[in-house]
């Protein structure tokens, strides 16, 4: 008789993204970090149906009345009123979407076409890849901000242009970024392998080089999500960005820094969701970084 044959012991093998996700789990900062950021994101996915008023609805007798835990505030009005007596929570959760989905669309605006201009760059080097860099270079030798503030006295202010602004400001990182990664790969074996198998440039590209440029490429989304929210708040705060009624957290500031020391809650409370959103992203961009790169992860 037979002996039966006894089951493998050895677990099977832990895929790369996975092995990713336990070390990201495993840091408290980024993991906290994570869960404060998708609190505001749901609030302010869920803003029509949670909020308590009209963001843009004027309440005439209660201008500037306080929060609630401070002498005068209403529980009608919970983190109280601005300057035109509207409430400042529908206000923040309202504004958490424009502020949240500017910096989710600039992200992606600029991302889809850096990585295109930077895979291309990288697989055509003498003809394609000194045109495309010398552009960027001379997009990286202004500043991000004053970039979109260029782009927007040309577009003219508003949401849809804001966007456009923030996302080809953003444009040379994610080509310059995307073009290194990927000449450091078009020298491995595999690339030569699958070359020699008669894999066309555009597979080879897509298939075969941008899988393994997609870890770098991730933790400079993340980052670049902060600082689009950052420069969102900047372009509305000079009155380049999104435009009143709509509510947005830089426009609010603006709107609101007359009255900083008579009412300084209309100021804080949307520096704050500035502050908790941009550290909360900052923060899950470090913890994907140290997830992401072998050479980082901590020694358990």
């Amino acid at each position: 008789m037979n002996a039966a044959v006894s089951p493998i012991d050895a677990a099977a093998p832990v895929g790369p993204w996975r092995e990713a996700a336990t070390a990201f789990a495993a840091n408290r900062g980024a993991l906290a970090a994570f869960l404060v950021f998708a609190l505001m994101a749901l609030a302010a996915l869920l803003a029509p149906w949670i909020a308590p008023h009209d963001p843009i609805h004027q309440y005439r007798l209660q201008m500037l009345l306080p929060p609630v835990w401070m002498d005068g505030g209403q529980w009608q009005f919970p983190l109280g009123t601005d300057e035109l007596g509207r409430d400042l929570l529908s206000r923040l959760l309202h504004g958490g979407r424009v502020s949240l989905g500017i910096g989710l669309a600039s992200v992606l605006m600029s991302v889809v076409p850096g990585v295109l201009l930077g895979l291309l760059a990288a697989f055509h080097p003498r003809w394609l890849s000194p045109a495309v860099m010398r552009v960027m270079d001379v997009m990286l030798a202004l500043p991000g901000l004053l970039l979109a503030i260029c782009v927007i006295t040309v577009l003219g202010p508003g949401l849809l242009n804001t966007v456009i602004a923030i996302a080809i400001g953003s444009l040379p990182e994610y080509v310059r970024l995307t073009r290194a990664t990927a000449l450091a790969e078009l020298g491995k074996d595999y690339v030569t392998a699958t070359r020699l198998a008669g894999a066309s440039t555009l597979r080879l590209m897509l298939s075969a080089v941008l899988p393994n440029c997609l870890a770098p490429l991730i933790v400079q989304a993340s980052l670049g999500f902060s600082s689009a929210i950052l420069e969102a708040a900047g372009l509305g705060f000079l009155g380049l960005g999104v435009q009143a009624p709509t509510p947005e957290w830089g426009t609010m500031l603006s709107s609101a820094r007359d009255y900083i020391v008579r009412a300084p809650w209309v100021v804080t409370l949307p520096g704050l969701a500035i502050l908790a959103s941009v550290l909360s992203v900052n923060l899950i961009g470090d913890g994907l970084r140290d997830a992401l790169d072998p050479r980082l992860k901590r020694v358990s």
